[in-house]
């Protein structure tokens, strides 16, 4: 991760490091793992990480126009009330959603052909539908919270010259000093919300800053046989507070697709439905459930 300081290489600089192997087509001419054509997907990109949970999107469309899939990634795109959609599932953790997102970006903005960028950059948008855990006691399973800005320790980022804004610098600056007896911590990153995006669901949701893990077991503090390190990472998340706010969810996502939507130019927003609080140790009872009335609501405040 760069500094604030640093600047980026802009568009037509990358066009001298698209090598062959940095593209990669099937046989077909789509794109390597979502298995696409640039014509398959839609500017508005709803992010899903299971598999399973892109036909409870899609069954809302009006029509289904394309189906797709390749491993764990299922694109469905279609229409709904007038607008083309596109619902994909990342599978779990940013190592996918560097895969994803990166993927989707050259449909819209990479010659495949020339292996160049193309001169007019097209700016998507990309809404995660997710799941989380909790970490405050105002926040109950159930309910949705929508992600102002996100703290990866997932180490995707410092493989991009990524460039924070300096509300992303003081939020990291101020997360590093927190967070200091964790190794996570010192390669950590911040990333924002795309601000105009995120106030389409205000109404809906808890604002709250989301803590990215790169697991689910050990990196979010649980364990089933497994012995974990004595600094919990969820009780001091739990007492951390900035400017930004405190932070109230934990999950697998929304950090890495923050700061590579924002690289790239495109707007981002992650909302997501509570399984489980840990502070409270209660758990959603019907889950299935909760997934589709967060999808239902959000649904409708997309296309407002």
């Amino acid at each position: 991760m760069i500094e604030a300081s640093q600047a980026l290489p802009a568009a037509k600089d990358l066009r001298i490091f698209m090598e062959k192997t940095a593209l990669l087509l099937n046989s077909d001419g789509s794109i390597y793992h979502l298995n696409l054509h640039p014509e398959e997907l839609a500017e508005m990109v709803i992010f899903v990480g299971d598999p399973d949970r892109v036909s409870s999107v899609s069954q809302h469309f009006d029509r289904i126009d394309i189906k797709k899939q390749k491993r764990e990634f299922i694109t469905h795109t279609g229409e709904l009330n007038g607008q083309r959609l596109s619902v994909i599932s990342t599978g779990i953790g940013t190592d996918n959603i560097d895969i994803v997102l990166n993927e989707c970006d050259a449909l819209h903005n990479v010659d495949f052909k020339k292996h160049q960028v193309k001169d007019n950059i097209k700016s998507l948008r990309f809404l995660r539908l997710g799941t989380c855990g909790s970490i405050t006691e105002t926040v109950d399973v159930d309910e949705l919270i929508c992600s102002t800005a996100a703290i990866g320790f997932d180490d995707l980022m410092n493989f991009y010259q990524y460039q924070p804004s300096p509300t992303e610098v003081a939020l990291l600056s101020a997360v590093k000093k927190h967070f200091h007896t964790l190794p996570a911590a010192t390669n950590a990153y911040v990333a924002e919300a795309d601000p105009t995006f995120i106030k389409q669901f205000e109404k809906f949701c808890h604002p709250g800053v989301t803590l990215t893990c790169s697991g689910f077991y050990g990196p979010q503090y649980r364990t089933l046989r497994a012995p974990l390190i004595k600094n919990n990472v969820l009780e001091i998340a739990a007492s951390f507070t900035s400017s930004q706010g405190v932070i109230c969810n934990v999950e697998m996502e929304t950090a890495g697709i923050y700061a590579l939507a924002k690289l790239l130019g495109h707007q981002a927003c992650s909302v997501a439905v509570v399984l489980d609080n840990t502070v409270k140790q209660t758990v959603s009872k019907n889950m299935h459930a909760a997934v589709n009335s967060m999808i239902e609501t959000l649904l409708g405040t997309l296309l407002v």
